[in-house]
């Protein structure tokens, strides 16, 4: 087995010396020009390690600040990792990047996603894509070894996904993977997503509208080449022991129960591979129903995530438990695991079986009542014109169910024949169609995303009235108010934030929550699941702002994303708390290199600096802007009736940019702390733009006054008449 230093990797020449688990070529596409060419891998890896780390620096190194999402200048670059098609369980995501359509304001914003793509583009040679330029028609691009090809897409322009899919798949074969944007991303639909066979998605940052915008439609892939591990015994040993006990076979074990009426047995499935890459141990599209096509007759397979259930009946939040996210060694389990009903046999000799395993109830919203064939028709419509479908299932949807409830739209005309009415799916199909077709004005602004609607309709009214019908399990059907808008930081609702959707957690858990989503461009919780031991879990609910174990456990989460995004793994199999060295065996396992744990920590923070950089260079990042971005929504009650203190938290805030090595006023990171990351190159150009501060000699106090937020003032003043 080969078994290379990083010296060996630094001073390789040519490919005669490279990394098993690479193919070391990441193809160039303008599509300006149609000209296509190659990046050397090893420029960066194994320093950047791959997917998340990788497409950072290339973005840092290429894309010029003040590019917008929608210009030219703007690229869409896309890395796999080093275990993606060795048979490495989980190894078949990647990630991407590029100035965020979704994002408010417009920043720079990343993605994962699962699939076939990654594994098959590394068949056919290549670890990456860089997509510049702009077409002047549609195009795709097509891929198979050696031939790359930019081709006129007008046949597949106006397609469904599946259309798209299904023509792609007609036309290169069965084997041939694609990635495809749908209407949405066409007319620039800032909430659109790109979607790969198996339904898995880019969503968050609106990478979809970033296609359109280039007339990109798809990109189809084909590789007749293996990818070969560097120790096949290490593999064998990770495929049988990464989630146990919890794994299970391939295909998946269909969901024929979902608690509402209507839900049947599966149909014949027809969409794409079960698993992201060959020899996963996981059947992660637990949620593979039988529901109604929204576009004829038929009934279809439906590959769901934990988010579609709340299509189907949304009259109460999702239970959760206190081992969620403080768990034990005995009895750990993933969140998104027990979300899609993926519970491990309990272990009843955990001395702390009973602490972790505390129900924490979830509020009554009372946002609709159960259809599981209204709620398929809208999943199937998010599948197929290509759209968020937290956007439309998490904000839109509760929004338009409690501006009706207030009596916001009496007298209002939101362009739709049929009534006003999130349970009716006549309603619901009209609203989103026109929102993806920008047919009428009212779906012309809804287009542009919940954030920038609301404003545009009017913030105070749209965002800030207070809705009624929200009631705390946790404090007997306590009435608890929330704000009719459930925005968080940077244009994305909430998620694992104490209110609104998956709001049932305590407060040490929605405060990190928080601070996670504070410092990223979008919701970073599809992925940056926070993780705690158990053993800290009395001390930080007893200080939730002060505890040092709640902000390592912070840093953690985020190292962790970055190395799982990098490496390649998923949410199902990573971070596992009592395995620290399991990704660092994966990579060994993929290269030859013998990357230890605190090598892929140390890669992490270099990542995190990197993504810190081009916030601040780019976008003018700071302290306070993003501690106004996030505290709006800590304003708003959970479900224990408590919001966050400005002085508290911004103390909690303190402790976390001290641990990161990061200036307490402006929160722009030191010189030293670049350098200590090898970013010393990056620590020149910021001192250039004077964006390295000074150390201060002691800890900033002066967090000033907290920003007005209209729904704690409303919610004030009806206390006061009360």
């Amino acid at each position: 087995m080969p078994n290379y230093t990083l010296d060996d990797i630094r001073n390789h020449e040519g490919n005669d010396q490279h990394l098993l688990g690479y193919s070391g070529k990441i193809i160039r596409i303008n599509l300006t020009t149609r000209d296509v060419s190659f990046v050397d891998t090893y420029q960066y890896v194994p320093k950047y390690v791959g997917g998340r780390m990788v497409i950072n620096r290339i973005f840092w190194d290429e894309v010029e600040p003040g590019t917008g999402a929608f210009d030219e200048g703007n690229k869409f670059i896309y890395m796999t990792g080093p275990t993606t098609g060795t048979g490495i369980p989980a190894g078949g995501r990647s990630a991407a990047c590029a100035i965020g359509a979704a994002n408010s304001p417009e920043q720079y914003a990343w993605g994962n996603i699962g699939g076939w793509f990654a594994t098959e583009l590394k068949y056919a040679g290549y670890d990456g894509l860089i997509v510049e330029g702009k077409a002047a028609d549609p195009v795709y691009i097509h891929i198979e070894d050696d031939t790359i090809e930019v081709l006129p897409a007008d046949d597949l322009w106006g397609l469904r996904v599946h259309e798209a899919q299904a023509a792609l798949e007609e036309r290169y074969g069965h084997d041939a993977k694609s990635m495809v944007i749908g209407p949405a991303g066409e007319n620039l639909v800032r909430i659109a997503s790109i979607t790969t066979g198996n339904d898995c998605v880019f969503a968050k940052g609106g990478f979809g509208a970033v296609w359109g915008s280039k007339k990109l439609k798809a990109i189809t892939v084909r590789g007749s080449g293996v990818i070969a591990p560097a120790d096949m015994e290490r593999l064998m040993y990770l495929r049988y022991h990464m989630n146990n006990p919890g794994m299970r076979p391939s295909p998946v074990l269909h969901m024929t129960e979902i608690g509402v009426p209507g839900a049947e047995f599966p149909v014949e499935y027809d969409r794409g591979n079960v698993a992201c890459s060959p020899g996963c141990n996981q059947h992660c599209n637990a949620l593979l129903m039988n529901g109604r096509s929204a576009f004829s007759d038929e009934r279809v397979n439906h590959i769901e995530k934990c988010v579609s259930i709340c299509t189907f009946d949304y009259r109460s939040d999702i239970p959760t438990t206190v081992g969620m996210f403080w768990p034990t060694k005995e009895n750990y389990c993933a969140p998104c695991k027990l979300l899609s009903r993926e519970f491990p046999e309990p272990d009843f000799s955990d001395p702390n079986f009973e602490g972790q395993g505390q129900p924490l109830a979830p509020d009554i919203l009372d946002f609709w009542g159960p259809d599981y064939d209204r709620g398929t028709i809208v999943n199937d419509l998010c599948n197929e014109y290509g759209i968020d479908k937290w956007e439309i299932i998490i904000w839109m949807m509760p929004w338009l169910a409690m501006c009706k409830a207030e009596g916001l739209f009496d007298g209002m005309d939101l362009g739709c024949e049929a009534p006003i009415d999130v349970e009716s799916e006549a309603f619901l199909r009209e609203f989103i169609t026109n929102l993806v077709y920008r047919r009428t004005d009212v779906g012309n602004i809804f287009a542009e995303g919940m954030a920038r609607a609301i404003r545009t309709l009017g913030y105070e009214t749209f965002s800030e009235t207070i809705y009624h019908g929200r009631y705390s399990q946790m404090l007997d059907g306590k009435r608890i108010d929330l704000p009719v808008s459930l925005e968080a930081a940077w244009g994305q609702s909430v998620h694992w934030q104490g209110r609104g959707f998956e709001g049932a957690i305590e407060k040490p858990t929605w405060l990190a929550m928080s601070l996670i989503n504070m410092v990223s461009t979008r919701d970073a919780q599809t992925v940056e699941h926070f993780h705690a031991k158990y053993d800290y879990h009395d001390e930080a609910v007893a200080d939730p702002y002060h505890c040092p174990h709640t902000i390592d456990a912070i840093m953690h989460t985020q190292n962790a994303a970055e190395i799982k995004d990098s490496v390649m793994s998923c949410e199902w199999q990573s971070p596992d708390l009592w395995w620290p060295t399991m990704e660092a065996e994966m990579y060994a396992a993929a290269t030859g290199y013998p990357m230890t744990e605190q090598e892929l920590d140390e890669a992490a923070c270099r990542s995190k600096l990197l993504f810190r950089a081009i916030l601040i260079r780019d976008h003018g990042r700071c302290r306070r802007q993003e501690i106004e971005s996030i505290w709006r929504i800590l304003c708003v009650p959970d479900s224990n009736d408590e919001v966050a203190d400005w002085e508290s938290w911004n103390e909690m805030v303190d402790l976390y940019y001290e641990a990161r090595g990061w200036d307490l006023e402006t929160g722009w990171p030191y010189r030293e702390t670049y350098e200590r990351y090898g970013l010393a190159d990056v620590a020149d150009e910021m001192e250039r733009r004077g964006l390295v501060p000074k150390r201060p000699s002691e800890r900033w106090h002066d967090y000033g006054e907290p920003p007005s937020v209209l729904f704690a003032e409303n919610r004030k003043r009806e206390e006061q008449l009360a």
